[in-house]
């Protein structure tokens, strides 16, 4: 539970308490990472078809969820600064109302599944990809529901620091998810061999019992917030302030996600051993990134806190706490990348693979690549969640994006194409683009908490008075 702390706490006294919000956060992104690694592992074994029908229909399904998801992490920081104070209305209703603003952009996005075969062939993908890529996510596609539902629902527990709870959920939703893709993947336990389809409804599966292992925990622990009292009650002030925070939210997401993909298509254009050393880079570097995304969103419950309070000393030593954490990491996962980059990249090879020689040297290069780049990828992701806590979400959309697509992809292609850099081109754009994202954000974070004689009170919005919400 978020217990008010004395403004006085020492950095020691913020580092243990990091420490004890921020690593299940860390760990549940992990076994949230682990997630697709299973399904990826296992349809690679069972074809190589399914793996690129199934790995298309999950990158279209991750644009719409990520888009989704901002309205779960606008909830965040309302909830922390809400708790901060004991207003356990305002953390029923933030957390009401991101329910519904999910609910009713799943009944947006649903049509998108329905009919992605389409949208897929009009996009150039190959008829038969398509085709069962479109067949996969007619099953699997209805998991945008309860996906954002439990993303919700678990910004709302994170807000109150009952972190340990959001991860021991994704952990059984990654032990759920194993087992279903084993069964009906491969036809084990007695269940029929589903391929693709198997796997769309492992999917579906594993989000339904996370969302009732949410549901379960948050009525039963905490029985005072009566998070189902007048669910169907509107409550168009705070939706409007939700939806004001978590759309910006959700487009820089966004944003950030298509530089990568757009990376990814580039990688394409030098070809499949290029295209495969930058899948492997990306993977390796993408799980240490779970750390700093931990990090951030225990950034935005500190801040929101101190928000909450209007504890300014609070939230500035939280915040170089948390960025100096987030630096550490940086700075020995790049030693890691540097040192040993050759057994890292060999995990994911076939012995017996003829281009193995070239994917290898490629492979080291990017990881070479990839240390700076987790610097940089931290250094964004921290800064983020540190304006969220402020509930400063508008500017920094705009920032993210001209950082991203003005900055990140021009110079990918620049360097990768006009200038021949390859490979390491592309990625010298991934670093900039992100670079340039940390530095702006991180200057408009600081102007924020030093700009001002003391952090205001975060206020509450109309509605208050209806017994109804």
């Amino acid at each position: 539970m978020v217990t008010p702390g004395s403004t006085q706490m020492s950095y020691g006294g913020h580092v243990r308490a990091l420490s004890v919000l921020g690593l299940p956060l860390i760990g549940g992104h992990l076994a949230q990472f682990a997630i697709g690694m299973t399904d990826t592992v296992m349809l690679g074994w069972y074809g190589i078809g399914e793996l690129a029908a199934v790995t298309l229909g999950q990158s279209f399904f991750f644009v719409w969820f990520i888009l989704g998801a901002g309205f779960a992490f606008a909830v965040m920081p309302v909830v922390a600064s809400a708790a901060a104070t004991g207003d356990h209305r305002r953390i029923r209703r933030a957390t009401r109302m991101g329910l519904w603003l999910s609910l009713l952009y799943g009944l947006i996005a649903m049509p998108m599944m329905w009919y992605s075969e389409s949208i897929l062939l009009a996009a150039g993908q190959e008829a038969q990809v398509a085709a069962d890529a479109g067949a996969y996510l007619r099953i699997a596609g209805w998991g945008i529901f309860p996906a954002l539902l439990v993303m919700v629902l678990k910004s709302y527990l994170a807000g109150l620091e009952r972190t340990q709870a959001v991860l021991w959920i994704t952990v059984v939703a990654t032990l759920v998810n194993a087992v279903a893709n084993y069964a009906l993947i491969f036809g084990n336990f007695g269940a029929p061999e589903m391929g693709l389809r198997g796997a769309a409804l492992a999917s579906l599966a594993t989000q339904a019992v996370s969302v009732l292992a949410v549901i379960a925990y948050s009525l039963w622990r905490l029985p005072e917030h009566d998070l189902l009292r007048n669910l169907h009650h509107p409550d168009w002030e705070m939706l409007r302030e939700i939806f004001r925070h978590g759309l910006p939210i959700g487009l820089t997401t966004l944003c950030e996600v298509s530089l990568f993909t757009a990376s990814s298509l580039m990688m394409g254009w030098l070809g499949t051993v290029a295209l495969a050393a930058h899948g492997i880079a990306m993977t390796v570097a993408g799980l240490t990134f779970m750390m700093h995304l931990g990090l951030s969103n225990a950034a935005t419950i500190r801040v929101g806190t101190a928000l909450g309070r209007g504890d300014k000393d609070h939230m500035v030593r939280g915040a170089v706490v948390v960025t100096v954490a987030s630096l550490v990491i940086a700075v020995a996962t790049a030693l890691v990348f540097f040192l040993t980059p050759e057994p890292l990249v060999l995990m994911f090879l076939d012995p017996d693979d003829p281009q193995k020689q070239d994917i290898l040297a490629i492979g080291i290069s990017l990881l070479a690549m990839a240390g700076l780049f987790q610097l940089m990828d931290g250094m964004q992701a921290i800064a983020l969640g540190l304006l969220r806590g402020l509930l400063d979400t508008g500017v920094p959309m705009v920032m993210a994006a001209l950082s991203y697509w003005v900055v990140g992809v021009p110079t990918s292609y620049i360097l990768g194409f006009r200038f021949g850099m390859g490979g390491v081109g592309v990625w010298t754009g991934l670093i900039l683009g992100l670079s340039t994202a940390g530095a702006l954000l991180l200057v408009r974070f600081w102007l924020h908490a030093l700009g001002r004689a003391e952090l205001p009170v975060a206020a509450g919005v109309a509605g208050d008075a209806d017994p109804a919400i």
